[in-house]
C-alpha cells in the first residue's frame, strides 16, 4: 500500500513504517499529515470588498470595506480561505470560523438566530484541522489525522447538485470515507481535489468543465445515466502511467497538480487559455502541460480565477495567463489574453500568488500585497472603484507596521491574514 518511493518525500512516516506493518493500513490515525500548505504562522484578519451577506463578518451594519478592516475573531488564525460569498477562518488551536451566506450550507453551523451569518462563529468538528478549502457553497477541512470533513453543497449550471448524496446539501460537517489519508484539499468553485499520503488525487463536484480529470465528456453533465453519484463519490484520478504527485491548486473551473519530477498536470476549463493549453478545448483528462516546462522554473504555486490563472515560480517571479479584461493579469493597459505563463513586472519577489473571481493578489517575501485587476467590488483596497491592469501594492492603517501572510480571494470579498511586525 505505501510504496517506500511514495514515502521518501515523508520522511517521519516514512521511519516508522517499519513499525507499522501488520496493522490495519486503512486505520490513518497513526499519521499526522503534514504538507508544505499547512500554515505555521498566526496572525489577526483583515477583510475588504463587498459584503452583503456577511462575508467580511463585520455585523449586518457593515457590508462594503473599501480599504482592509480589522476583524475581531476570539483566537490568532493562520489560514483564511474565502469562498464564493462565505469566509472560512482556521485558527492556530485548529478550530474552524465561518461567516457569510449560508442558503447552501455552506458555513457548516446553525444560523437561524437572526444575523448570526454574518459575524464569525465556530464550526463543530472533534478532531484539530490543519487545512481547509472553500468554494461558491462549499467548504472542506483537513485534520491532523488525514480525515476530510465537508460542509455546504456543489452546484453546476442548472443548479444545487448535492454535495455527497444527490440533490442534499449539508448544513453539518460529513466525514468524506477514504482509506488514504490527505495531506491537502484545495476547492474550485464547485469541485474538491484530495491529494492522499501516497500522492494520488482524488476528486467531486461537478463535472461540466472537465475539473474532476475523472468522468468523460458524455457523462459529465449530472453523471449522465450513472448518475450523481458518479460525480459526488471522490474517486480517483487515473493517468495512463503511475504519476506520483505531490501538490494541487484549483482555479474556478479547473485543477492543476504538480508531479514529483515537477512536470505540471492540468484538467478543466481552459476557453482562455487559463490551463495553459494551445487549444481553448475543455481537458476531461489530465493533461501534461508543456507551456510550464522550463528547465530554470520550478513551480511552487498556482491559483486560478473565473478565467485566468497565476503561478509563481521558485525565485519568487509572478506569471499570468488567461483572460485579459479588467486588467486580471496583471500586464498593463491593453493587455491581451495569454496562453502560456508570461512575467508580472512592478513588484517584489513574491512568495505566494492568489485569485479571486477577476482579481489577482500576489504577497511579496518582505510582506507586502499587491493587487491587481477588477476594481468594481473594492476587492483591490486602492478604496476606487476602477480597474488596475498592473500590480498596485495595498496601502491603509489595518496595513500599517503590519506583514501580510497571505491573501485569498472570493467573488467580491478579499480576506488577508497579517501579523505585527517585530519592533527590530
Amino acid at each position: 500500500f505505501f510504496s517506500a518511493t511514495a514515502m521518501s518525500s515523508r520522511k517521519t512516516v516514512h521511519k516508522r513504517k517499519s513499525a507499522a506493518v501488520g496493522e490495519d493500513v486503512g486505520e490513518s490515525k497513526k499519521v499526522k499529515v503534514s504538507h508544505r500548505s499547512h500554515r505555521k504562522e498566526a496572525g489577526q484578519v483583515l477583510v475588504l470588498g463587498q459584503g452583503d451577506v456577511g462575508q467580511l463578518g463585520l455585523g449586518e451594519n457593515i457590508t462594503e470595506r473599501k480599504k482592509p478592516a480589522f476583524l475581531s475573531l476570539p483566537e490568532k488564525m493562520v489560514q483564511v480561505a474565502a469562498g464564493g460569498m462565505h469566509t472560512v477562518c482556521l485558527s492556530e488551536s485548529g478550530h474552524v470560523y465561518t461567516f457569510g451566506c449560508n442558503d447552501e450550507g455552506a458555513l457548516g453551523r446553525d444560523t437561524s438566530e437572526e444575523g448570526s451569518e454574518m459575524v464569525p462563529g465556530k464550526v463543530s468538528l472533534e478532531e484539530k484541522v490543519v487545512q481547509v478549502s472553500a468554494g461558491d457553497s462549499h467548504t472542506a477541512a483537513l485534520t491532523e489525522d488525514g480525515h476530510v470533513y465537508i460542509w455546504g453543497s456543489f452546484r453546476d449550471n442548472n443548479g444545487v447538485i448535492g454535495l455527497l448524496d444527490p440533490m442534499a446539501t449539508c448544513p453539518v460537517p460529513v466525514k468524506i470515507q477514504l482509506t488514504e489519508a490527505v495531506v491537502k484539499v484545495a476547492s474550485g468553485n464547485d469541485h474538491l481535489v484530495l491529494l492522499t499520503l501516497d500522492g494520488d488525487l482524488y476528486t467531486s463536484g461537478s463535472a461540466e468543465q472537465g475539473q474532476l480529470g475523472r468522468v468523460p465528456e458524455q457523462f459529465s453533465n449530472r453523471g449522465g445515466r450513472r448518475g450523481l453519484e458518479r460525480l459526488l463519490v471522490p474517486q480517483m484520478v487515473k493517468l495512463n502511467r503511475r504519476v506520483h504527485f505531490t501538490d494541487v491548486f484549483c482555479g474556478a473551473y479547473l485543477t492543476f497538480a504538480m508531479s514529483k519530477e515537477g512536470y505540471i498536470y492540468g484538467f478543466g476549463l481552459s476557453n482562455y487559455h487559463q490551463l495553459g493549453t494551445k487549444s481553448t478545448k475543455m481537458c476531461f483528462v489530465p493533461v501534461k502541460l508543456t507551456c510550464f516546462k522550463n528547465s530554470t522554473t520550478t513551480w511552487v504555486d498556482f491559483s486560478g480565477g473565473q478565467h485566468h490563472t497565476l503561478c509563481l515560480d521558485s525565485e519568487g517571479q509572478v506569471y499570468s495567463l488567461g483572460r485579459a479584461e479588467y486588467g486580471r493579469l496583471g500586464l498593463g493597459r491593453g493587455a491581451e489574453e495569454k496562453s502560456e505563463p508570461t512575467p508580472v513586472t512592478g513588484l517584489e519577489s513574491a512568495r505566494e500568488v492568489s485569485c479571486g473571481a477577476s482579481v489577482s493578489y500576489a504577497v511579496t517575501k518582505e510582506g507586502s500585497v499587491y493587487a491587481w485587476g477588477m476594481g468594481t467590488n473594492l476587492q483591490l483596497g486602492t478604496g476606487e472603484e476602477e480597474d488596475e491592469w498592473s500590480p498596485v501594492k495595498m496601502t491603509g492603517k489595518q496595513l500599517e507596521n503590519r506583514e501580510v501572510l497571505m491573501a485569498s480571494s472570493g467573488g467580491q470579498h478579499t480576506v488577508l491574514l497579517v501579523k505585527d511586525k517585530q519592533e527590530s
